[in-house]
């Protein structure tokens, strides 16, 4: 169970309408949190929302695209009357999947945008408050591709490498405020948006998780910061943390390579 105490009353989950986010946003229903979802698609939000509400808690569903320059303010406004104690920014897409050089930089600025400009301001956003009442709690939900480079994630590897040192750096930070911080990465997860992706969840030696186990792994390892690696990826982290860079962005490309059903060039 979640502390209700030290991380409430308010969770605001960013990416919470399907996948990881509706489970965390379950989870915390489930445990008395009233919440705040965000996420571009009303209508699976608003599902989302009503199955929380049906547990007895107070849920507002924010329509918002976190790419907008103006989903900050705007989510600040609709959360002015709140007492937040729990952050989840679970809202990390890679929105252009192209090679670096085939695609405008405008793209790529947008999995930037997503992926680390508001995250930092929905952090310090919420963050503040939180340091100032001497409890709070923030997770990010990483991922394994900032472990090693690959292709067509030029952009998106970088901005997942970048959350994994900015979680533990954040961690030192507000640890004199008593306010937890985690990463939590995750592997390859059995999400709707992964589904519609067309992955091949059938590759060989492919380790697949499964959304609700690694929302609670991430609830239950949320004052272990500062970086949790879910469902069992802990190894394949470690692997891929290791010196030999070419070795490692080769094995790494291979097992990306069948996960996306694409052969290499010969």
């Amino acid at each position: 169970m979640t502390d209700l105490a030290k991380y409430g009353p308010w969770a605001v989950i960013a990416g919470g309408s399907e996948g990881v986010g509706a489970e965390f946003a379950r989870m915390l229903a489930e445990d008395g949190f009233n919440l705040v979802l965000l996420a571009r698609k009303a209508g699976p939000l608003e599902v989302t929302a009503q199955r929380c509400r049906d547990l007895g808690v107070q849920v507002r569903a924010v329509a918002v695209d976190l790419v907008d320059d103006a989903s900050t303010a705007q989510i600040a406004e609709a959360t002015a009357d709140l007492e937040i104690g729990l952050l989840i920014y679970n809202a990390g897409a890679n929105t252009c999947s192209e090679r670096f050089l085939d695609a405008p930089l405008a793209d790529f600025q947008k999995v930037v945008d997503l992926n680390i400009t508001r995250m930092m301001e929905l952090v310090q956003h919420f963050g503040r408050p939180m340091a100032a009442r001497g409890r709070g709690g923030i997770l990010l939900v990483g991922s394994l591709a900032g472990y090693a480079g690959s292709m067509r994630h030029t952009v998106y590897g970088g901005v997942k490498a970048y959350g994994r040192l900015f979680a533990e750096s954040l961690w030192l930070e507000l640890r004199e405020y008593n306010v937890d911080v985690l990463e939590l990465v995750l592997g390859v997860t059995r999400t709707p948006a992964m589904e519609r992706a067309g992955l091949n969840f059938e590759a060989p030696g492919m380790r697949i998780n499964d959304p609700a186990e690694v929302a609670r792994e991430g609830l239950d390892h949320l004052g272990a910061g500062p970086v949790h690696v879910a469902g069992g990826n802990a190894k394949r982290a470690e692997m891929n943390s290791a010196p030999d860079r070419a070795q490692v962005v080769l094995k790494s490309d291979a097992a990306i390579r069948n996960l996306i059903n694409q052969r290499a060039p010969q």
